[in-house]
């Protein structure tokens, strides 16, 4: 499912969350782990929400399964690409944040401003406002940005 410079990556990350080193994420892991990263105020039910998910016990094993499970259920790039250029009748590639933020707070599965700020984040913005939905389609599908 992966190759194997993704799965040594994962090992990585699966490592750096497995905060006690017991082969296995579990709650207190987590809560260890966004302190890590300043968020301190994660609330008991999201991390056992995200525990949920799994099957089992999170070892490192159900946690290559739990992401092939998430990358997997990712559209392909150019349907996603598609979708983007309903909203883009001169081609340009381009959307404008704001235009996009209300179509994403007020359509289908809304976003949360958080979400919408997230995504920003990794987003191509220019002075201007316009949003390069091209790259975000590569992130979305890839998780990085494209070596130019």
């Amino acid at each position: 499912m992966f190759e194997q410079t993704q799965i040594q990556e994962f090992k990585e990350a699966f490592t750096l969350i497995d905060q006690n080193r017991d082969g296995f994420i579990d709650k207190e892991d987590l809560k260890d782990t966004y302190a890590s990263l300043g968020k301190l105020n994660v609330k008991d039910m999201e991390l056992e929400d995200m525990l949920k998910e799994a099957t089992g016990p999170i070892n490192f094993t159900m946690f290559l399964t739990l992401f092939g499970e998430k990358l997997h259920g990712t559209d392909p790039e150019d349907t996603i690409l598609n979708a983007f250029k309903m909203f883009d009748p001169d081609s340009q590639g381009f959307i404008h944040k704001n235009e996009l933020q209300e179509l994403l707070m007020t359509q289908g599965d809304t976003f949360s401003a958080e979400e919408i700020k997230q995504m920003f984040q990794s987003s191509n913005i220019d002075s201007t406002g316009q949003l390069d939905y091209k790259s975000l389609c590569y992130i979305i599908t890839h998780g990085e940005e494209q070596e130019e």
